[in-house]
């Protein structure tokens, strides 16, 4: 991605940060994006990727950039597989952060020496009380806080206790730092909050050398501050937080003052976003993985078929704005289909079969087809696809008693095979149930490429696969995770609104070129969707298998009466 091609339209970040380089407060502008290796990143992440980095693209010309820094302080619950799977997502989006690649972990001496001086200006002391005590000790909105006798320690008193803790002579949950600022305040986040818990647990990134470790609101500011960063961009649940972060970058010695800016998170409908909840999905193998194309993980996206592009897109649609609100999921799958459509190639498939019989077939032998890659792209080509006297089309393209606007095959009906002959039924057979197992038809002699003879009514092409050529795909048709718009808020918790037809996996006629498709590979099966093949499962060649990205068409917003 370049400097002339920006991420996003303007907002009001990027006024602020306009304004702030035109009267000379900044004479280049470093943001960040901070995740914390607890999970995989979702499309919530990828609106601040494409915020983060991209201010940092458009204001190349005065030096700008974007690092990328894991807010790694809680080793209970990070991992080394989060932070490659991070850095592969982000990379993956289109973004590179070059050099600029920080771990909080590694600013641990920093934080440790600002603790220390906190205590040692009387602004933070160590506390005895039990999580329990702290809690009904604060208050609430009416009733101001209160402070326990560890408070009134003296500042030896404190820096020794601090000691201890660093050097594991204290068990966890026996005492934690915390910040001395104000416990009448209004701003909950300001009645002395906890800056250091003790946790005896190994760590990915600093192994054993450390048994306390900060918590995120007082090590997020410092890594700010130590990084230069200018504007610190977060969600607007940090709003609150702001104050503390401006404490602590006002009573620590850092080396610059960074900006905290908030703007409006992602909620999309039919969707969860929270962590904790996606982690229950995985654990509880309701889906595949992390990287199950039915999660908002974008290694779920990425494997589902969703082009980076096309989020990108996405993400500068929606635009950033102060308030809250929840996008509709069908934008997102607009964006997708909209650009899948200008760029992918046309492939066939047949997802319910039955076969037609072209008993006239040695009338006017073909051995090929001569199908176009792409009916909008004319310079993509055209490719030979094999036809012979059998061949499996769609269930559905046939109807016994078919309606008046119905113009696909019939009994005594003509429809044409893409970018072969008309042929036109002349019977059919069924089972005992009354399903329709066989169509027999002819072909019309001379008329590929050409119009419908005199006398024929021909309006439709419908998709074909040979049946003597053809080969057997496993063919995953995803749908939405959830059944209703909004999960979070089911009676029964988010668990009981799975959808029960998120997944259908069935057997589907492929044209023989899709045979060696590589992994990754993606296309529209002509007039169903449009599908990639399958990053880990699909092997060319040997097992083809194909996972749908998103349909032709919105049949959940057809069903809302959109």
């Amino acid at each position: 991605m370049s400097e002339s091609d920006p991420t996003s339209k303007s907002d009001f970040i990027r006024d602020i940060i306009a304004d702030d380089l035109a009267s000379g407060k900044h004479s280049t502008v470093i943001t960040r994006f901070p995740p914390e290796p607890n999970g995989y990143l979702h499309i919530g992440h990828a609106k601040s990727i494409c915020l983060n980095f991209g201010v940092a693209l458009e204001n190349g010309a005065v030096g700008a950039k974007c690092h990328l820094r894991f807010d790694d302080t809680n080793p209970e619950k990070e991992e080394s597989e989060y932070v490659e799977s991070i850095k592969a997502d982000v990379k993956w989006l289109g973004f590179d952060w070059g050099k600029d690649l920080y771990f909080a972990s590694d600013y641990f001496p920093f934080f440790y020496d600002c603790a220390e001086h906190l205590i040692g200006q009387d602004l933070a002391y160590v506390e005895d009380d039990s999580a329990e005590d702290m809690r009904l000790k604060r208050g609430n909105l009416t009733t101001p806080g209160t402070r326990s006798v560890s408070s009134e320690r003296s500042v030896e008193e404190n820096l020794a206790l601090f000691a201890k803790m660093r050097a594991g002579e204290f068990q966890e949950g026996e005492c934690v730092l915390r910040a001395r600022i104000d416990m009448a305040s209004s701003n909950m986040n300001l009645r002395d909050p906890v800056l250091y818990r003790i946790m005896h647990a190994h760590h990915h990134n600093t192994g054993d050398a450390w048994c306390i470790y900060p918590m995120y609101d007082f090590a997020h500011p410092l890594e700010d501050a130590l990084e230069h960063i200018t504007h610190s961009l977060c969600t607007l649940e940090f709003e609150n937080h702001r104050p503390l972060y401006n404490w602590f970058i006002e009573h620590c010695p850092v080396p610059s003052k960074p900006r905290q800016i908030e703007f409006a998170r992602l909620s999309l409908t039919y969707t969860v976003m929270s962590k904790r909840k996606l982690l229950q999905l995985v654990q509880e193998k309701l889906v595949g993985g992390w990287d199950d194309p039915r999660l908002p993980t974008i290694s779920g996206l990425r494997r589902r078929g969703y082009p980076a592009a096309a989020i990108r897109d996405f993400c500068k649609r929606i635009g950033i704005t102060k308030f809250n609100g929840t996008t509709d999921v069908a934008l997102l799958e607009f964006d997708v289909r909209d650009f899948l459509n200008r760029e992918s190639p046309r492939r066939m498939a047949v997802l319910d079969p039955v076969k037609v019989v072209l008993e006239n077939w040695a009338a006017e032998p073909l051995g090929h087809a001569d199908v176009s890659n792409h009916p909008q792209n004319p310079e993509l080509g055209e490719r030979q696809v094999p036809i012979f006297n059998e061949v499996w089309i769609e269930r559905e393209d046939f109807m016994e008693d078919p309606p008046k606007k119905f113009y696909r095959l019939g009994p005594d009906r003509h429809v044409r095979l893409r970018g072969g002959h008309i042929i036109h039924c002349t019977s059919f057979e069924k089972d005992a149930e009354g399903n329709v197992t066989l169509i027999r038809a002819e072909i019309l002699p001379g008329t590929v490429g050409k119009d419908s003879p005199e006398g024929v009514q021909c309006k439709a092409a419908i998709h074909w696969v040979d049946v003597a050529t053809g080969i057997d795909a496993e063919v995953r048709l995803y749908d939405r995770l959830f059944s209703v718009e909004d999960p979070d808020a089911a009676d029964g918790g988010f668990l009981s609104v799975l959808n029960p037809d998120s997944l259908k996996t069935i057997t589907a006629k492929v044209e023989p070129a899709l045979a060696t498709a590589e992994p990754g590979f993606a296309c529209q099966f002509e007039r169903i969707g449009y599908f990639v093949a399958d990053s880990k499962d699909h092997q060319s060649g040997v097992k083809p298998v194909f996972n749908r990205t998103v349909a032709l068409k919105d049949s959940w917003g057809k069903q809302a009466g959109r």
